[in-house]
């Protein structure tokens, strides 16, 4: 009687130990527990050390670290009708695991679905050269459809960013050829406008002149004496007529 008496107590010792080992769940700082009593929504406990009752509460785990997600390569036609692929990287993090949890299923690859959507939405409503300059209001842009569309599972998306879009190697061609055009088109309005102040000088240079005839004389001879300084050929250079009647002048 008394051995039989001392084995149920051993197993009614053992039970409870299996069972207060089973209640005792330690969180870590980033993680949190969402506690389901008979299936229904009790809290959110942790971190540390909680007990959860064994059959009668359930609990499942979240994380709240900083999701890093790949965006994989998505097919964009843009607006302007040329065909690219686009990848990203999201970052995201829970802020309500209970929303986590309740609201969504399986809430990485909801997010994952949605961030594809979201890019292939909202590039298509953009030229191929926005999504090539203005990376950053493209990036915000599709931040905050997230951020406002992942609001009700509990998700804060905090940035998101394209990282590479590919183009067909005819589509690099032509766009080689339009940035060559384009630097032509600058080089020459360059020398066009080089070419304009040179000539208003040259006006102003003559006016001034046509003012002085002294001066245009001083300058004619200038011009001779560099000629006359290089040897290398014969030059006939022929003298103005109201240069030497000017020199005569003065003679006389």
């Amino acid at each position: 009687m008394f051995y039989s008496f001392n084995i149920v107590l051993g197993v009614i010792l053992v039970v409870l130990f299996l069972v207060v080992f089973n209640a005792i769940k330690i969180l870590r700082e980033y993680q949190r527990g969402v506690i389901f009593t008979l299936g229904r929504f009790t809290k959110v406990k942790g971190p540390g050390l909680i007990f959860v009752i064994p059959v009668i509460q359930q609990m499942v785990r979240v994380d709240l670290r900083v999701v890093t997600m790949d965006v994989p390569s998505q097919d964009v036609i843009s607006r302007d009708n040329v065909s690219v692929k686009v990848n990203a990287v999201l970052y995201f993090r829970v802020v309500a695991p209970d929303k986590a949890i309740i609201q969504v299923e399986r809430y990485l690859e909801a997010t994952s679905q949605l961030a594809q959507t979201t890019l292939r939405a909202v590039l298509g409503k953009h030229e191929l050269d926005e999504m090539l300059s203005e990376r950053e209001k493209l990036n915000l842009d599709i931040q905050q459809i997230l951020d406002a569309q992942t609001d009700s599972w509990g998700i804060k998306v905090t940035n998101v960013e394209i990282k590479h879009i590919d183009l067909n190697e005819n589509m690099v061609r032509a766009i080689a050829r339009q940035a060559e055009a384009e630097r032509e088109r600058r080089a020459k309005v360059i020398h066009a406008e080089g070419e304009k102040q040179a000539a208003q000088s040259l006006m102003e240079a003559a006016e001034i002149l046509a003012t002085q005839p002294s001066a245009m004389q001083l300058r004619y001879l200038q011009t001779l004496t560099q000629v006359a300084g290089d040897k290398s050929s014969t030059l006939v250079f022929p003298i103005p007529v109201d240069l030497l009647s000017s020199l005569m002048g003065k003679k006389t």
